[in-house]
């Protein structure tokens, strides 16, 4: 399984990822060693995640996602 998902980082911004492994990548993500985005802005909390049979499905609705406007994202969570 393939997963995409939103995170809530500190001062309530908004970012949005993919992974096979979502409790790995959230533990990565809060070890500091994930997005560079997400590094100055820990801690993160998972709020949003959707699951995909394929990679290539997950990317692209990750694509979709990173073009949605805050408002619409915040509709998801």
């Amino acid at each position: 399984m393939y997963y995409v998902y939103i995170l809530r980082c500190r001062g309530g911004t908004l970012y949005v990822g993919s992974t096979n492994d979502i409790k790995k990548r959230l533990e990565t993500h809060n070890a500091g060693k994930g997005a560079k985005y997400t590094r100055g802005r820990l801690p993160v909390k998972l709020k949003y995640s959707e699951s995909f049979a394929t990679k290539g499905e997950a990317l692209k609705r990750e694509a979709e996602l990173k073009k949605f406007s805050r408002a619409q994202k915040l509709s998801l969570l």
